[in-house]
């Protein structure tokens, strides 16, 4: 049995209820972390993420943000779960998601569990929400994983010249939806942030999109070791 304590919750939000995940830490109390999924949802791996971090000590939550469209969505990895999932992140702008970040890190924020400082961690479609976190929602940290999509954003410089807390990026050697010029891409845009002498990436030259994710073809568990270590290690200022 998990030494951790989980529960699904709903919070109040201007366009109806948000729900989210929360995993609080064996010692009951922690830094904040706000965990933001992929285009899969708020699913089995999210969650076990979610312990996973809330087993090292933070209070974990994990908002459900295709909430619009569906609630609690939980798909799979191919076949048409992958197809509805693309769907669902199309259907999602960036102002919804950053609202919807806004109403969980308040909530977070107001949880008597939660020690004050908070970080944000994101997986592909979170990996890019977790970026915009890093410039708009007053943050702490910010750890990206293989953050499809920071590149192409149009305001990308402006937005990376608005932060000013430490952010890690991990990206995958083997990643068609981001190539190496998408890399470099956000590397250069970060050399223009506040808090560029506080960047870090990291790459994975054998690992693809998707590595840390035990039930995906793309697993590579001695990458997603690694990653996680580091996470840990970087995620460790929040104390």
């Amino acid at each position: 049995m998990s030494p951790c304590t989980t529960r699904w919750t709903s919070l109040p939000a201007e366009d109806g209820s948000l729900d989210a995940f929360v995993a609080l830490p064996p010692a009951g109390r922690g830094p904040g972390l706000l965990l933001l999924q992929e285009i899969f949802g708020v699913n089995a791996h999210i969650r076990a993420v979610a312990e996973q971090y809330a087993q090292s000590g933070f209070v974990v939550i994990a908002p459900d943000l295709f909430r619009r469209q569906a609630t609690r969505v939980e798909l799979g990895y191919v076949g048409e779960d992958r197809e509805r999932a693309l769907t669902l992140m199309r259907g999602l702008s960036r102002e919804q998601a950053v609202a919807d970040m806004a109403v969980a890190l308040a909530a977070l924020r107001a949880m008597p569990e939660c020690t004050g400082r908070i970080g944000a961690l994101g997986y592909c479609m979170g990996g890019r929400l977790a970026f915009a976190a890093a410039a708009l929602c007053g943050v702490d940290a910010v750890v990206c994983y293989y953050g499809g999509g920071i590149a192409a954003q149009p305001d990308l410089a402006a937005l990376a010249a608005r932060i000013t807390v430490p952010v890690q990026f991990h990206h995958a050697g083997h990643d068609p939806s981001i190539p190496p010029d998408a890399v470099a891409a956000v590397r250069t845009a970060m050399t223009c942030a506040p808090a560029a002498a506080q960047t870090e990436f990291h790459d994975y030259p054998q690992a693809q999109h998707g590595f840390n994710c035990w039930a995906r073809a793309a697993h590579d568990p001695a990458s997603a070791v690694l990653a996680q270590g580091r996470s840990l290690v970087f995620l460790s200022q929040l104390f």
